[in-house]
């Protein structure tokens, strides 16, 4: 595997990656069902986001579309345990699905950056649901979640680091991350088991 050899030149990185083994990255076919999955799992543990995606997905008898979703009262989606404002922020990804494009031949042209830009033009998705998005939706290998509070424990926890500035922190780790271009999203995903096992 490509990734693993050069992730692997990084001495602090190596031992994870040799106890972890390879990481699987994986498209999703459905753009607008991952952004409201991804409101909907939130500040949440992983077992409540899944009783309430479960019922999501039960109110529409199994087939949410942005249509449905914009056609369903507020009530009815908070009902499922979803907070007012995630309700609404549900609601503003259905309307921007049917007034713009959510289709993947669509976004997939877009890098990075243009793709960050175009979704959070959706009040209630912030550059981090953005991250998650192109990594676990769209299967982009080369991206970084600097502000995901788990990343930055991980490598403040591998490399030492003791710097209390936060935005010399976010520099630092900005500068360490770009040695795993063009893979961090693989990288991202050792720290993140490396903070799960440690």
């Amino acid at each position: 595997m490509e990734y693993i050899k050069h992730l692997s030149k990084d001495k602090k990185l190596a031992p994870i990656i040799k106890q972890h083994g390879t990481v699987e990255l994986k498209k999703r076919k459905d753009l607008f069902l991952s952004l409201c999955g991804s409101i909907i799992s939130q500040q949440l543990s992983v077992k409540v986001a899944d009783v309430i995606k479960q019922r999501f997905y039960d109110l529409f008898d199994g087939k949410p579309t942005p249509e449905k979703v914009l056609e369903a009262t507020t009530e009815s989606l908070r009902s499922l345990g979803l907070s007012n404002s995630k309700a609404s922020y549900i609601k503003n990804i259905a309307a921007f699905a049917l007034k713009n494009s959510l289709q993947l031949n669509k976004v997939n042209k877009m890098s990075n950056d243009e793709f960050i830009e175009y979704i959070t033009q959706i009040k209630g998705v912030g550059r981090w649901t953005a991250e998650m998005i192109m990594m676990f939706t769209l299967g982009r290998e080369d991206v970084f979640s600097v502000d995901d509070y788990g990343i930055q424990q991980s490598v403040i926890g591998l490399y030492k680091i003791k710097i209390a500035d936060k935005k010399k922190l976010r520099l630092r780790i900005l500068s360490i991350s770009e040695q795993w271009a063009p893979y961090r999203t693989y990288a991202c995903m050792y720290l993140w088991r490396w903070r799960d096992n440690a």
